[in-house]
């Protein structure tokens, strides 16, 4: 991950809240480190599972293993309180995926399931939120998610259109 030190760290932990640190308050690279908990207030049961540091208007993706997913600005995700800020709504027993760098508005974005299905459409037809559930990307019946068996949509891609 590169950036500059007056860029906000973005952390997004299991719940679908998202966090921001300073990196100039980070400890440096000579100690034994600290831990996130005594800078950030996550849930109980909550774990930080993606980092990222992007310019303040850099689109990403925000979904989650339940279908479900928006575009949104790296700014959006900057929380400067302790608690965060609820991001994306997760439905039972999802998941938050990584976000995913928009480099162009005419990206195609292709998903795919477990269960082998595949779906591939401009990414400028999701929903720019700062926060959210966001529209189906894909289904996933209910009885399978529910189950755990197509609940993950693994490949989350752009492709880009070739000029003719």
């Amino acid at each position: 991950m590169k950036g500059k030190s007056n860029q906000p760290v973005v952390f997004v932990d299991s719940t679908g809240r998202s966090y921001a640190i300073d990196p100039i308050t980070l400890p440096s690279a000579r100690g034994q480190g600290e831990p996130l908990t005594g800078k950030l207030t996550l849930p109980p049961g909550a774990t930080v599972d993606h980092m990222l540091m992007e310019s303040d208007d850099q689109k990403l993706l925000m979904a989650s293993d339940a279908g479900y997913g928006f575009v949104c600005t790296f700014n959006d995700l900057v929380a400067r309180n302790r608690a965060g800020k609820a991001l994306i709504t997760l439905p039972e027993n999802a998941h938050v995926m990584p976000p995913v760098v928009i480099e162009d508005a005419s990206d195609m974005l292709l998903a795919i399931t477990q269960a082998g299905r595949m779906l591939m459409f401009p990414v400028s037809d999701l929903p720019q939120l700062s926060k959210g559930k966001g529209n189906k990307i894909i289904n996933i019946p209910s009885a399978e998610a529910a189950r755990g068996e197509d609940a993950a949509w693994r490949n989350c891609t752009f492709c880009r259109r070739k000029a003719r």
